[in-house]
């Protein structure tokens, strides 16, 4: 797993207990997805709309913070999704 995939799946663990990002989690751990690109087109209409919410937290987050590399990574999911 790449370490864009690592933030996303770090972001992904805040939100657990929502079914969504348990279905996404699994399907990653499912598919071992080698990039970002590999999971922005397994995931289905509902998953990216729900991941799109995510990331916007996170990325929100993670600016506020100043943490560039998550930034960075979760970024670049993102821009995948749309």
């Amino acid at each position: 797993m790449d370490h864009t995939l690592s933030y996303l799946r770090e972001s992904l663990s805040n939100y657990m207990e929502n079914d969504m990002c348990q279905q996404i989690v699994k399907k990653m751990q499912a598919n071992k997805y080698a990039n970002e690109e590999e999971l922005a087109r397994d995931l289905d209409e509902e998953e990216t709309s729900y991941l799109n919410q995510v990331l916007e937290n996170e990325l929100d987050y993670a600016k506020n913070v100043q943490d560039d590399s998550r930034v960075k990574g979760l970024n670049e999911v993102h821009e995948l999704l749309f």
